[in-house]
């Protein structure tokens, strides 16, 4: 399998995408679970049937492009294929030094988010990614190599990971977190998202109050016609009653508004509503 995702890596960026894009339509056609998860998740959002469709092939598209994001041939830069939408709100958190929480859905291309601010910006202020090794030994040995790069350090997502967090924040420096990804038993509540019970981390709350560090949004959005991916920071927009608000319930909200500007790219065949996993087991009511 190795060896197929190193020759992968080599074929045009276009042509990956619509093979990614067959493949989405292949795997909602033959896996129901699949198929009614993604239908009841973008339902919960009210997805049009249009954005539905359209958010089929975007999740094929995500996963046949991480060959050529993960393995890149000598020469190839990220920053090449990426443009910036908002970079000045990164510049000016990192200048006030106080340490930087970044928060990226499962939208677009969230391994793109990584890569580009380690390229930009890793040699100023690292990034620490949040890190859930793959199942298989193959593919987490793939994942580990090309995600510890110059700039960019990943952190299990334990009690030694959150430490190495709080001290990178403290040392002014970056954490990546993607949180709408379900957290082990015990370490979330329960908080709407899209007006659906969710369980849902307390990490990034956690992080904001224990270090005062600043708080940015980030997302990759894929460009028509495969011509890249632009990178959009944003600053979180408080609702009225809720202004500084960092708890859960206020990062899900975050996370919904970043989500409605391209919902056709965000990937609702993810099993957000499941029941969290044991530390070190399954989900309960996982098959």
């Amino acid at each position: 399998m190795t060896v197929l995702l190193h020759w992968l890596a080599l074929w045009p960026l276009r042509l990956l995408h619509r093979l990614g894009a067959c493949l989405g339509w292949v795997t909602y056609a033959l896996s129901p679970s699949y198929r009614r998860r993604l239908q009841d998740n973008a339902g919960r959002a009210a997805l049009t049937a249009v954005q539905r469709r359209a958010a089929v092939g975007q999740a094929g598209r995500m996963v046949a492009e991480l060959p050529w994001l993960w393995l890149p041939p000598r020469g190839r830069q990220i920053d090449d294929w990426v443009q910036w939408r908002g970079d000045t709100l990164m510049e000016e958190a990192l200048e006030a030094g106080r340490g930087l929480v970044l928060l990226t859905p499962h939208l677009g291309s969230f391994e793109v988010c990584a890569q580009a601010y380690a390229s930009r910006w890793g040699a100023r202020a690292p990034m620490t990614a949040l890190y859930r090794p793959a199942r298989q030994a193959w593919l987490r040995e793939v994942e580990e190599s090309s995600r510890q790069r110059p700039g960019l350090l990943t952190a299990p997502a334990n009690l030694s990971g959150v430490r190495q967090m709080v001290r990178a924040l403290r040392r002014g420096e970056t954490v990546g977190l993607l949180p709408d990804q379900v957290p082990p038993d015990g370490m979330g509540v329960w908080a709407p998202f899209f007006s659906e019970p969710a369980y849902t981390m307390t990490l990034a709350s956690r992080l904001l109050e224990q270090t005062g560090a600043g708080l940015l949004l980030m997302w990759a959005e894929r460009r028509p016609s495969s011509e890249g991916w632009v990178v959009h920071v944003l600053r979180p927009d408080d609702e009225p009653g809720m202004e500084g608000d960092r708890s859960p319930l206020a990062i899900n909200r975050f996370m919904e508004g970043l989500i409605r500007l391209a919902p056709e790219q965000y990937l609702w065949g993810y099993h957000r509503y499941k029941q969290p996993r044991q530390p070190g087991g399954r989900a309960s009511g996982e098959g």
